[in-house]
């Protein structure tokens, strides 16, 4: 990333930091417990350098092929978050960069996923991506659907579901509340039902991470408030792969 906001990434990172604190004790909870993930969408290997020498190590990717190209230009030792959607094409090489892959919507993509790790690396981390909005586009399961898929995806060597993952509807704090509210909930009755420990909540972006983190949150995916505004014309998304704002 290049401009003014490449010299004030360490800044911005330190003020992140303690509105997560503040947040994370305003509801009573460790700051600790919740983890950023620096969205890196379109950030170009040089910022995110600069970011992991500020402490991140944590780094979430759209898409696929752009991690691949960001891969050798990053330093080692960080852990990479697939957040954006995910064709089971892509499975494999998905299944050799990410560490963790936080979109999972279908038997058929978790499959493709476990049967492409290899076994040297340990289970692909995996979250369930569940959408309470019902706006056409979004990707996710629908929240009555995923217990069944949770017991669909249980037993694969090559993936442990460690988590829930969900992005609340842009512009209204009151609504984004009730989204987070509800995949905790959900959460917890699938931890009771299906005797799993699910212990990832991945919620909050930039506009309402505070919120989350009040609900539960135990990842919040953040890009501008630590990158900066994107170009105008990197906005956009392939409907095949990596659709979902930045963070």
């Amino acid at each position: 990333m290049e401009g003014p906001a490449a010299g004030r990434i360490a800044a911005r990172l330190d003020s992140v930091r303690v509105r997560i604190a503040r947040a994370a004790e305003g509801a009573g909870r460790d700051p600790a417990a919740v983890r950023l993930i620096a969205v890196t969408k379109t950030v170009a290997p040089p910022s995110i350098a600069e970011a992991v020498a500020a402490g991140v190590v944590d780094v979430g990717e759209n898409r696929v092929q752009e991690a691949r190209l960001k891969h050798a230009g990053v330093p080692l030792g960080i852990r990479w978050h697939l957040i954006g959607h995910l064709q089971s094409n892509k499975a494999a090489l998905a299944a050799e960069l990410f560490d963790t892959v936080h979109s999972l919507d279908s038997r058929r993509v978790g499959a493709a996923l476990a049967g492409h790790r290899a076994p040297g690396r340990g289970p692909l981390q995996g979250l369930l991506e569940v959408d309470f909005t019902g706006i056409p586009g979004r990707t996710g399961v629908p929240p009555e659907a995923a217990a069944e898929l949770l017991k669909e995806l249980t037993g694969h060597p090559g993936l442990s579901l460690v988590g829930l993952m969900t992005i609340a509807p842009f512009g209204d704090p009151a609504t984004a509340r009730d989204c987070f509210r509800r995949l905790r909930e959900l959460r917890d009755r699938l931890r009771e039902e299906l005797a799993v420990e699910l212990p990832e909540l991945s919620m909050g972006m930039s506009d309402d991470f505070e919120i989350a983190i009040a609900e539960g949150a135990t990842m919040v995916r953040l890009g501008r408030v630590i990158f900066g505004e994107r170009p105008a014309a990197a906005a956009g998304g392939s409907p095949a792969e990596g659709v979902g704002p930045p963070g």
